[in-house]
């Protein structure tokens, strides 16, 4: 006897997506922590900062320190299960025919999913600590070194996998099917750099040590420009595809990857220029951050504006999220609305707020906040929407006999 299959038994390397949405998530509730709890002397919220903000708080900072911790152990235990799962069957399916035929396509470079979601799990872990662990300020100096070593291992993974991609397309005419090349999912391996580089650029705004901090700048420089130099040549080279054979459907999604990419580069690179002020003397102003980011979230304004229209007319929606048909490739819609979530966040705090545009607690800022808010609370829908289509065993299943 065998069960009806669920869309994930096919497997995909897509699904590690699923993985790097829910710790996108716990990344949300954490901005609650980040910029409603105080923590002076120290550039990120603690154990014993958030303790005593719920000693000392009101009711409603109290409220949403409770939301912030459940979110962030319920998201980052999502986060890890799926990274787990997806590790267990990628190492099977990487023996199978399947994979070997991946290879030979474009679809090749769904494989940076791989150190994506590894990438993204180091930086719930992070989190984690922070948020859980009694007295980690005290080792920090020791911890971001060894941080540093894990994300440059998993950017040489990305590294590894891109240049025996690159490596075959372009040491072969022919092998890169422009036709196939309709939409923005070229991008995904500027996406794991970035991803990398944000985490190495954690130590250049956190650590007190010199050369943690040079390391950290130099480190998360490369992978930066990495990220930054692939998006161009893939997005320009997708866009002609995409005027000449329009946006395939299913990877309609990937036209908003440009999304996330904006919040991690720009948070890459508050973190180098936090870093530089701190160790180095260099000084930024507020109405220059106030600029800086009005632009990457410009930016991000303008590519949701596109994705959406686009699957509007597609019908995507209809189909992949709220129909019967399944992509892995949907997952790739939860990190435009966590990355918008999280960027808005630092727009108003860091810019709005920093440079009195506007007062923190204001009625300007609360209405920017309700708009943070209410793309986390979507994402979260989204979520637990597509764990249940492609996970959950359909509720009309019944046993049928195995052939």
């Amino acid at each position: 006897m065998s069960l009806q299959p669920r869309p994930a038994d096919t497997y995909n390397p897509l699904y590690f997506l699923a993985s790097v949405g829910s710790g996108g998530l716990a990344v949300t509730f954490f901005m609650y922590l980040m910029f409603w709890v105080p923590h002076p002397g120290r550039p990120v919220p603690i154990v014993e900062d958030i303790t005593a903000a719920w000693t000392t708080g009101t009711p409603a900072l109290r409220l949403a320190i409770a939301t912030a911790m459940a979110g962030i152990a319920l998201f980052a235990a999502l986060n890890l299960r799926a990274l787990a799962w997806n590790l267990t069957r990628f190492s099977a399916w990487s023996k199978t025919e399947a994979y070997a035929k991946l290879r030979t396509t474009n679809a090749e470079a769904t494989l940076l999913a791989r150190p994506l979601a590894l990438a993204m799990s180091v930086n719930a872990l992070f989190i984690l600590g922070l948020v859980f662990v009694p007295n980690l300020w005290s080792v920090v100096e020791v911890l971001f070194p060894a941080a540093m070593v894990a994300f440059v291992l998993i950017g040489a993974l990305a590294f590894r996998d891109i240049g025996r991609y690159l490596g075959r397309i372009l040491s072969t005419g022919g092998a890169f099917d422009m036709t196939q090349h309709n939409s923005f999912g070229q991008l995904l391996p500027a996406f794991a750099f970035a991803m990398t580089g944000v985490g190495l650029a954690a130590p250049a705004a956190m650590s007190h040590s010199p050369q943690t901090v040079g390391a950290a700048l130099v480190l998360s420089t490369l992978f930066g420009t990495a990220a930054f130099v692939y998006a161009v040549i893939a997005l320009i080279t997708a866009m002609s595809s995409m005027l000449h054979h329009g946006t395939a459907k299913e990877a309609a999604p990937t036209l908003m990857i440009v999304v996330p990419l904006m919040t991690i580069l720009g948070i890459l690179l508050m973190r180098q220029d936090h870093g530089l002020h701190v160790t180095f003397d260099g000084h930024t102003s507020a109405g220059e951050t106030l600029v800086f980011l009005a632009r990457f979230i410009s930016v991000q304004i303008l590519f949701l504006a596109l994705g959406l229209t686009v699957m509007r007319r597609q019908g995507y929606f209809r189909d992949f999220v709220f129909g019967s048909k399944t992509s892995p490739g949907s997952y790739a819609l939860v990190c435009p609305g966590v990355a918008f979530n999280v960027l808005l966040f630092f727009f108003v705090h860091k810019g709005l707020v920093a440079a009195e545009v506007i007062a923190k607690f204001s009625a300007p800022y609360w209405a920017l906040i309700a708009l943070a808010l209410a793309s986390q609370i979507a994402m979260i829908a989204l979520v637990f929407r597509l764990n249940r289509q492609h996970f959950a065993r359909p509720s009309t299943a019944r046993a049928i006999p195995a052939e």
